[in-house]
């Protein structure tokens, strides 16, 4: 991997990049983290000959490998659970210069390979089969949502008050031109006041957003735009430079993915004649600062009512061969099902993931209702 970008690297990196910021720094094996009870990707993968290749490296806005690991030195996660990431990107540039760390990471937690090809790309929502057809006495609602990062920005974990305050301005120009197409407005987190953060869903910041520095200058520059029919959400500054969301009561994942598809390409295009189009790398696809969001940067969520499959003993080989995951509300009997990745298929394949999945599942739990096996109706893997 990293002979494949040694050009690359040798013109991005100046002979010695760490002497402009005179750390107090001891050698690479003195410095390795101890990662006896990570349970990341990041604690899976790292090794000390990996991390003494990266420990001199830096990126033109000042990102080191020690900002990048950091997420998952903090939260070394547990063994019950499924695997985080564990690491950051600070910029786009660093998903080049710390290439043999991140296309492992990438390949490991979407499970398929980084190759020169272009990853393909598929918005075209008639493309996609079912989704408007749930039985709704399982399926409630659904969310659909993307993020995207801005290029020549540093991504939230990194940027500066300056950038974000920029990013801010961007946005809401970019925003009114959408408003053409679809009206709607810009709000300003520090002026909502709790009852209107409260109908938004929106939660003050994580610890862990506090000190991976996602958070800081809170609420300072971070704003909501919502569309005036309530079919289009898109949050500035957040965890992302953008994220659009669009949520659904009815659980029409078609409806809901053809928003998402039609406003992002609207977006695209806006941010491409202020000249900052979405940051985009050949090998990965639309990127931002995690890379379990790399490829499509796609999230689509259906949530649930199931009593009896979420407690049958071969519910999480289903889960695993369908590609999907599913997690508990706090709600005692819904559901949230979504895609388990988003890098190595298009939108329209990673969405009719999820639609064929959900309704496996509903039939699943129409056969465990009726005392019937369900042995059967389970897939090959995928």
């Amino acid at each position: 991997m990293e002979i494949r970008y040694r050009p690359i690297l040798e013109s991005l990196v100046p002979p010695d990049p760490m002497s402009q910021f005179k750390l107090k720094r001891r050698s690479p094996e003195e410095e390795f983290p101890d990662l006896c009870r990570n349970y990341t990707w990041m604690g899976r993968i790292l090794t000390p000959a990996m991390y003494c290749r990266q420990f001199n490296r830096c990126t033109h806005s000042g990102v080191i490998f020690d900002d990048v690991i950091r997420p998952g030195i903090e939260e070394p996660g547990d063994c019950s659970g499924p695997a985080s990431v564990g690491c950051v990107a600070g910029d786009a540039q660093s998903y080049i210069l710390f290439c043999d760390f991140f296309d492992r990471i990438i390949e490991a937690y979407h499970e398929h390979k980084v190759t020169n090809q272009t990853p393909e790309s598929d918005c075209n929502f008639d493309n996609l089969k079912g989704g408007d057809d749930f039985d709704t006495t399982y399926a409630v609602h659904c969310e659909v949502s993307a993020v995207r990062g801005i290029e020549d920005f540093c991504f939230p974990t990194h940027c500066s008050r300056g950038e974000r305050r920029r990013l801010l301005s961007l946005a809401r120009r970019a925003l009114q031109r959408l408003e053409d197409e679809l009206p709607g407005c810009l709000f300003m987190l520090e002026e909502l006041n709790p009852e209107q953060q409260k109908k938004l869903n929106l939660n003050p910041p994580s610890y862990s957003q506090l000190r991976t520095g996602v958070a800081r200058d809170w609420p300072d520059a971070r704003a909501v735009w919502v569309s005036k029919d309530g079919r289009l959400v898109v949050w500035v500054n957040m965890e992302d430079h953008l994220r659009l969301v669009s949520a659904r009561d009815d659980a029409n994942v078609a409806e809901a993915f053809k928003c998402i598809c039609i406003n992002l390409q609207r977006l695209e295009e806006y941010y491409r004649e202020l000249r900052h189009p979405f940051i985009y790398k050949q090998q990965l696809g639309w990127v931002t600062s995690s890379p379990a969001d790399v490829g499509t940067g796609l999230r689509v969520n259906v949530y649930m009512k199931l009593r009896l499959l979420p407690q049958h003993k071969r519910l999480q080989d289903v889960l695993k061969r369908l590609r999907i995951h599913m997690n508990k509300t706090e709600s005692l009997t819904v559901y949230r099902v979504s895609n388990a990745i988003t890098f190595g298929l298009s939108e329209v394949e990673l969405t009719q993931l999820v639609v064929d999945g959900v309704k496996l599942l509903i039939t699943m739990e129409k056969r465990l209702e009726a005392d019937q096996d369900i042995d059967k109706l389970v897939p090959t893997q995928k």
